[in-house]
Order: C-alpha cells, then structure tokens, then sequence
C-alpha cells in the first residue's frame, strides 16, 4: 500500500459523480471535502503493478520502444519525449510523440503518431518526422500542426502533420538554438520557445501572417533593471558565430529552459537547473515564480521537465528522474503527484498530453524500455487551476 496522496480540486458535485464510478479507497477528511484538496491514496493500474494512478482511473500501454504498436506494423521508437493530441475528422485523434535519440534513422529521433478511432481503438501509427537528432519537447499549434524541437545547439524547431500526410518543414525563422519547447498563444500572435542550456533564454517568435511559420520576427526577453522586461528582436536568428542567448544585452536568462504551455492567460515553463516552475503575464509583462523546489514547504516536485495543461487551466509537470511523477502545480505553489511510475530509475516521465475529451492522458516513461501510456479517467475531478491572470 502506497501512502495517501493528495487530490487537489475535488469540489462536491465532481465527488458525488465520482463517487457513482465504483468502490474505492478515496478517503476524506470532514471540511476538506469542501477545500479543494482532499486526500487519495494512488493504487497501481489495474496489469502495471509499477504503475500508480488514482482510483477510478485505468491505463494500458499504447507503444513500447522497439516493438510492433498494436496491428499497425509500426515499431515504436527510441526515447519518446515530448508530445501533443490532435482532434482527427469523423472524432478520432492522433498523439504525437518525439524521439529524444541521437542517432538520425527510422529507430528514432524525429517523431511518431499513433492514430486512435472514437472508441479508444488503435488504428494506425507510423512516422511524422526523420532525419533529424535529439528531439526533445515541442507543442501543438492553433492550426493541428505538432511544432518539433531539436535539443542541442544547432537545433530547428519543424512544423510536423500530426499523421503524417503533409512532408515537415525546418523553420529557420525560429531560431537555430538548443530548443526545448513551444506554445503557441494566440491572443498575442505568439510562439514561445524555452532553450535547454544552463544560461538559455526565452524567446517569441511572432509570425508575419499568424498560421504560417515561415518568416517572422524571433524575440528575446531581457530584464534591463530588476522586475523590468523587454522584448528585443535578436539579430541574427541563425546563431553564427555568435549563440541566439548571447546576442542582445540584458537578456533574462534561465538554468535550463524545459517544458511550456499556456495557463490562464499565462505562459507556464519549467527550468531544471533550479527546479522551479515560471509564469509570465504577457498582459502585465510580469513573470513570477510558481513553484520554487528550494523554498517549497512540500518539496515534491523535483526534476521537472515537460508541461501540460488541461482545458481548466491545471498545470501538470513531468518529473525527469525525482521520483517519476507527473504532479499538479497550483497557483499557491501547492503540488500533488497524479501519476507515478515505481522501480524505473534512470527514467523520466515526458510528453503528457490529453485527449480532445480530457478524459485520456497520454505520457511516456522514456527508457528501460520506453513504454507510452494511456491514463484514462474522470480527470475532471482535478479542478484547481493554474496561475489566474493578474488583475
């Protein structure tokens, strides 16, 4: 038996729905019914003794590194990292998933899709993306394009059809750096972009024509007094001779730029360096931090690494090492583990991705072997948001 974890958002009619699902062991405290954060006990899966999930919750694996996904003759790659779900014609759905390997051929680097009918059946899985190296992280676009980035210093981010039917394109305009991640916030016209390197920079590209990547203007953040930032177009885009980072003074920079999504009006991103969790207000122009592993009174979210939000605006953090958890961040810096896989050191949980139902979580446990997962369940039942908007 496991010890009680925390489920965060929990308000009476989601319990009262829930709780209609089935027996479990949900166990609450009184007034904390009505607190939002109220404690669960994780049970392993029902067939994945290693891993953990809330009750009312299943799971299965969809892919494992070198063996055969499903029927479809598709063997899985190497390493899957970073990943995103596209809403397909007729309600069916593609999870896009990145190869972090660093050797360029069909066993990995790139990225792959498993394609999924409106049941939940896997109808096909095949490639998106060759002859790159060591994809890492990346996002999904307003237009259902998958935006890949290359993680090391002559890096691309490329524009992938989430099944593959349109060739990819290399986006030089974005910058050639150690890219990690992106997202897209369409209210600014915006494409955010972390770098992976312990001094890296967080960039946004804005698009001449909003829904085409291929000319723009990429931006850095700079900070020319304390608690001041501006964004300065960067020069040369390219990065030769001289490193995007390193181009234009004051750049703000950041130990290790890994995952980012948008959260009520916010961008979300992680650093690993310092184990902290960021949020910047385009609208203010302020940026905060949400979560700091140093300064935390709970101190359980460590090694973090890829962000996925939920349609509510809940943050969800993948854990690269630590102790294998996908965990909830709130607003207050409060965090909860949701998921975690047991007896895999050396691992890390990446590209956690929902559904266009919200009712399906995809995530990969990258190595020892590479296993991508489908946690499915009333997700709905973890209510409290990301950071607001500042008033």
């Amino acid at each position: 038996m496991t010890e009680p974890k925390p489920l965060a958002g929990l308000n009476r009619r989601d319990f009262l729905r829930v709780s209609t699902l089935g027996s479990g062991a949900l166990v609450f405290g009184g007034a904390g019914l009505l607190s939002g954060c109220d404690p669960v006990t994780l049970f392993p899966a029902r067939g994945y003794p290693d891993l953990l999930v809330a009750p009312f919750f299943t799971a299965r694996v969809v892919a494992t590194t070198g063996q055969q996904v499903a029927d479809t003759g598709y063997t899985w790659h190497n390493w899957p990292d970073g990943g995103a779900c596209f809403a397909l014609p007729g309600g069916g759905w593609s999870y896009v998933s990145n190869s972090e390997w660093f050797v360029s051929n069909e066993g990995g680097a790139g990225a792959s899709y498993i394609r999924f009918a409106p049941d939940g059946a896997i109808v096909d899985a095949g490639r998106v993306l060759s002859g790159t190296l060591i994809n890492c992280a990346g996002g999904s676009t307003p237009w259902k394009t998958w935006l890949s980035c290359e993680e090391y210093p002559g890096g691309s981010v490329w524009e992938c059809h989430p099944t593959g039917d349109v060739p990819a394109v290399r986006r030089p305009a974005m910058g050639t750096f150690s890219h990690e991640a992106a997202a897209c916030y369409t209210p600014e016209r915006a494409v955010y972009l972390t770098e992976d390197v312990a001094d890296g920079a967080l960039y946004k590209f804005l698009p001449d024509t909003w829904g085409d990547l291929s000319s723009g203007t990429l931006q850095v953040l700079t900070e020319p007094q304390a608690g001041v930032f501006t964004w300065v177009n960067v020069p040369d885009p390219g990065g030769d001779p001289v490193r995007t980072r390193y181009q234009v003074p004051d750049t703000k920079h950041f130990d290790g730029g890994e995952g980012i999504d948008i959260a009520n009006g916010r961008i979300v991103f992680t650093t690993k360096g310092d184990n902290r969790v960021w949020a910047y207000d385009p609208a203010a122009n302020t940026l905060d931090i949400v979560y700091d592993a140093a300064t935390a009174l709970n101190g359980i979210l460590s090694g973090v690494d890829n962000v996925e939000t939920s349609s509510e605006g809940v943050i969800y953090v993948c854990e690269d090492g630590g102790d294998m958890q996908i965990v909830l961040v709130r607003e207050d810096g409060a965090t909860f583990p949701v998921v975690q896989i047991l007896n895999n050191a050396g691992s890390e949980l990446c590209g956690a991705a929902f559904d266009p139902s919200g009712t399906r979580l995809y995530f990969s446990s990258q190595r020892n072997p590479g296993r991508t997962f489908e946690v499915k369940g009333p997700w709905s039942v973890f209510t409290e948001p990301g950071p607001p908007p500042r008033a």
